[in-house]
């Protein structure tokens, strides 16, 4: 569980979604996300995010407008949740019809607004599979994981906005290191190539799949994009 001296912080609005979709996954790395659930800030720091966009193939939007992918065609910081592998997962519009952010990772945290109960809420929320508590490195490690830990469903966010009040991602300051991979769980010959995968480079060991994992190699399977290079 890490957490930083508590610097100035502020709510990110639709103008950050209103970018291009790997700027606002790679950006998205570092803030932390809470959500309001009986009187507790359930809170998650992003780790892992993935850029989406409707021309290509492995993008739900691909599939064209629905009911049940409208969100994604909605303007910049509209929610867009699914089911996915038998649980809920988050995404959010961005700049551009039907392109999108999943957030594919969480760490969890504790501050000055979202204590040591508001933790436990989310381990009760998002035990292991035999039972008992999940270890806090495994508890947001995942899509699904970090919608079951932060208590965010399908029902009740898909297609809404984010209200301060209840769900917001506050910028805390952090500029992490950024490793850029290939997303995860494409399949063949539906642009799996593409590296549209970002990950804060010191939660990697605790994202979906560690990019940094043995036979990995850097140039190759993944590029690290360091912060002073991003900032200038």
């Amino acid at each position: 569980m890490n957490s930083l001296a508590e610097p100035p912080q502020h709510h990110l609005d639709d103008s950050f979604f209103d970018r291009d979709a790997q700027l606002v996954a790679r950006e998205l790395l570092g803030t932390v996300i809470r959500h309001y659930v009986d009187g507790l800030w359930l809170s998650a720091r992003i780790i892992e995010t993935e850029a989406y966009y409707v021309d290509e193939k492995a993008s739900h939007s691909s599939l064209g407008n629905s009911p049940s992918r409208r969100a994604m065609f909605m303007p910049a910081g509209h929610l867009y949740l699914y089911y996915s592998r038998g649980g809920d997962s988050l995404n959010f519009s961005v700049q551009g019809d039907g392109n999108a952010v999943c957030i594919k990772a969480g760490y969890p945290w504790v501050d000055s607004l979202s204590c040591a109960e508001s933790l436990e809420r989310m381990r009760n929320n998002s035990p292991a599979a035999a039972g008992g508590p999940r270890a806090l490195t495994r508890l947001c490690s995942g899509q699904t994981l970090l919608c079951k830990a932060l208590g965010l469903t399908v029902k009740e966010w898909n297609a809404r906005r984010m209200d301060p009040a209840q769900l917001r991602i506050d910028d805390i300051g952090a500029r992490p290191d950024v490793i850029q991979t290939t997303r995860l769980g494409i399949p063949p010959g539906r642009d799996e190539h593409l590296a549209y995968r970002f990950v804060d480079a010191g939660f990697a060991p605790h994202c979906t799949r560690n990019p940094l994992r043995r036979g990995q190699q850097e140039g190759k399977d993944y590029v690290v994009l360091r912060r002073e290079l991003l900032a200038s």
